[in-house]
């Protein structure tokens, strides 16, 4: 499964048919070296992992630590344009899965919209406080059901995220200098 910024849709903008979700943290699967975030519904049992390119798991771990950068990060200057604007990120929403690949969009105030790459909506919601949605049918489509019984291997995955540094998903030979 991929992510990607797509045309939105209309039914993006409504509550209706959404489910909290709040960022568990990102890890990298194994053996492909592809990145994920995993978000965990707020008052249910599911899982949503999303894979996101390792830019972007290190923005969101880096978000998810507290780690500030010398200079803005993207995610960075768009919480800082945003503010300057005055115009705040409501939510996020996870508002669908086709073909293997994510959508999602940004809900401001008045109902606006825009489409974005899950990966860089949460990112940015993490920056700015807003709510983190997902789509029932996202849910029930890619959602992994985990039982309270089995949330101990859920807490194992925490330990790891507690345990990874955002420079893990650094790509040796995709370094590049912060201009």
């Amino acid at each position: 499964m991929d992510e990607s910024a797509g045309p939105a849709d209309d039914t993006g903008t409504s509550d209706t048919g959404t489910s909290e979700v709040s960022v568990v943290g990102v890890r990298v699967e194994l053996p492909s070296q592809q990145p994920i975030v995993l978000l965990k519904e707020i008052d249910g049992d599911r899982y949503l992992p999303i894979w996101i390119g390792a830019v972007e798991a290190t923005a969101i771990a880096f978000a998810q630590q507290g780690i500030v950068t010398q200079r803005p990060m993207t995610h960075d200057l768009m919480r800082d344009l945003l503010q300057s604007l005055a115009t705040p990120l409501q939510s996020v929403t996870i508002t669908d899965l086709r073909d293997g690949i994510f959508y999602a969009e940004l809900i401001f105030e008045g109902g606006v919209s825009v489409s974005a790459r899950p990966s860089d909506a949460i990112a940015l919601a993490m920056r700015t406080g807003a709510v983190i949605r997902s789509r029932e049918a996202v849910l029930v489509e890619a959602g992994i059901a985990i039982p309270d019984e089995q949330e101990d291997e859920v807490e194992k995955f925490r330990e790891f995220l507690d345990n990874i540094n955002p420079e893990d998903f650094e790509h040796p030979d995709s370094a590049t200098p912060n201009t």
